[in-house]
């Protein structure tokens, strides 16, 4: 619901078209906050999401960004400044949420030089860059959360880059929630479990075994829900959050408990 607190202050997330992205989008907009937020390519699933926005009373405007090359957060934030000036955002940033990631499935045997790169670039690069390039636009008093995976915290084998790069982005978290202090700004990573996203559909082939077996191993006897999570990025993002930094919440359900 919208409220004082909350109107004419603006949230950025990344990856906003689809999955744990789109829902922190709704549920942010819906908290009153103008939501800009990035997508690689799918201009449909972007609108989608606006309008996802627009259904709960709220406001989201998204532009392409893709990361994990060189200069990927100063070419961001020239198109977020493009999408503030259209949408008379102001410019400023009140919420950022680092979601965009890419990840795949190669073990130790299959796993290239290049997938390594390709995977700590996008997920562990491109938003401590990120971060870098907009301390200028980031308001004092700000809120940084990060997504990062329970797959940081467990054996998983066949998924041995994205995990790792996931650990590393819950230790960049920390660093800059010591740095970020002074300014009041909170640095705060999420950890989800298996979330019913495209992602999670494409891995599991939409098998039911599959799904059932990932719920069993969860204490509350189910697979998440990209809203799950929004909700949580909600709370790090409000003021009864501001005394939590540097902190790792992990939201799986009590899987791996």
């Amino acid at each position: 619901m919208m409220s004082p607190s909350t109107t004419e202050m603006t949230a950025l997330v990344t990856g906003g078209s689809r999955g744990i992205g789109r829902a922190a989008v709704r549920r942010l907009a819906a908290d009153g906050y103008r939501v800009a937020f990035t997508y690689a390519s799918d201009h449909v699933a972007a609108e989608e999401t606006t309008r996802l926005a627009a259904e709960v009373g709220g406001q989201a405007f998204g532009f392409r960004a893709e990361f994990g090359a060189h200069g990927d957060a100063e070419r961001a934030w020239a198109a977020f400044a493009e999408t503030a000036r259209d949408h008379d955002l102001g410019g400023h940033v009140d919420v950022l949420v680092a979601n965009a990631a890419v990840g795949g499935v190669a073990p130790l045997a299959a796993l290239n030089e290049d997938e390594f790169d390709r995977t700590f670039a996008a997920n562990v690069r491109a938003p401590l860059f990120l971060i870098r390039e907009g301390l200028s636009r980031l308001r004092d008093g700000a809120r940084i959360i990060t997504v990062s995976s329970l797959a940081a915290q467990l054996a998983t084998p066949p998924m041995i880059a994205y995990a790792a790069s996931k650990a590393a982005i819950e230790n960049v978290t920390i660093a800059l929630a010591k740095e970020l202090g002074p300014r009041g700004i909170t640095v705060n990573a999420i950890r989800p479990g298996t979330v019913r996203t495209d992602s999670w559909n494409a891995l599991s082939g939409g098998r039911a075994e599959a799904e059932a077996a990932v719920a069993a191993r969860a204490a509350l006897g189910r697979i998440g829900e990209p809203d799950d999570i929004a909700d949580v990025i909600a709370y790090l993002a409000s003021p009864d959050a501001r005394w939590i930094t540097g902190s790792v919440v992990n939201a799986a359900g009590g899987t791996g408990i």
